[in-house]
C-alpha cells in the first residue's frame, strides 16, 4: 500500500476509535440513552466518507472495511459485541445495511464518481440520523404509513438535512434550476423512503435511492453523472 494512503486510512480508524470508545463510555456511564448513543454513532461514523473522499482513499480499503463491519454487525445481534450500537436481539438489521449500503455505493461509484456515494452515505447518516433525533424529541404531529409512525418534524428534518447536504455536495456543478430540482426531488423520495421504513431498513433503502436517483437525474437533466 502506498505510504500516501497510510496517513489517511489512520485517521479514519483512529476517528472511529475515538467515537466507538466515547459512545461506550457514554452507554456505560448511563449518561444517554442508548437510542441517542446509537445515533451519534450513526451520524459521527458516516462522516469518515469525507475524509476518504478529500484524501482519495481508494475502493478497496473501503470495500474491505464494509465487509468486515457488515460481518460484526451481525455477530452483534447474537453476541454482545459493542452494546452502545446493538443491542442483542434488538429487532432492526440497520447496523447491518449501514454497512452494507457503504459496500455498495463505494463499489458502484467510488473509483468514477465519488460524489454519488457520499451524497447516499451523509443523506444516510445526517438525514436519517436527524430525522430520529428531532422526530424522538420534538415530533408531537404524528402520522402512520401501513402501520408506521412518524412525525411531521422527524420527516421536516430528514428533508432539510438530505437537502443542504446534496445542495453542498454539488456546489462546485454550479447553481441551476436542474440543481435545485434535482436535489429537491433526490430529498423528498429519501424522506418518503425514510417514512416507509421499518426494522432499519431505511439504512438500506436511503442511501442507494438517493444515490442512484441523483445519478440518474443529472445524467438525464445535466448529461454530465
Amino acid at each position: 500500500m502506498q505510504e500516501s494512503i497510510l496517513i489517511p486510512l489512520s485517521l479514519v480508524f483512529a476517528y472511529l476509535a475515538i467515537l466507538v470508545v466515547i459512545a461506550e463510555k457514554l452507554n456505560n456511564l448511563g449518561a444517554t440513552d442508548t437510542e441517542l448513543t446509537r445515533k451519534v454513532v450513526h451520524i459521527g461514523s458516516g462522516n469518515v466518507i469525507l475524509i476518504a473522499w478529500w484524501f482519495g482513499i481508494p475502493a478497496l480499503p473501503i470495500l474491505i472495511a464494509s465487509g468486515i463491519a457488515s460481518c460484526v454487525a451481525l455477530l452483534s445481534y447474537a453476541l454482545p459485541i459493542l452494546p452502545s450500537i446493538n443491542s442483542v436481539g434488538r429487532k432492526s438489521l440497520g447496523t447491518f445495511f449501514y454497512a452494507l449500503s457503504i459496500g455498495i455505493l463505494t463499489a458502484a461509484f467510488w473509483s468514477t464518481m465519488p460524489k454519488y456515494t457520499v451524497i447516499g452515505i451523509l443523506t444516510m447518516t445526517w438525514g436519517d440520523g436527524l430525522a430520529a433525533l428531532i422526530g424522538q424529541r420534538f415530533g408531537t404531529h404524528k402520522y402512520q404509513i401501513w402501520g408506521i409512525s412518524k412525525s411531521w418534524e422527524g420527516s421536516l428534518a430528514m428533508f432539510l438535512s438530505s437537502y443542504f447536504i446534496i445542495v453542498l455536495i454539488f456546489a462546485n456543478t454550479g447553481v441551476s434550476w436542474q440543481i435545485v430540482g434535482i436535489t429537491g426531488i433526490v430529498a423528498l423520495v429519501a424522506t418518503a423512503l425514510e417514512a416507509l421504513s421499518k426494522l432499519g431498513v431505511d439504512n438500506l433503502t436511503v442511501p442507494l435511492g438517493s444515490a442512484f436517483l441523483a445519478y440518474y437525474l443529472c445524467d438525464i437533466l445535466l448529461h454530465q453523472p
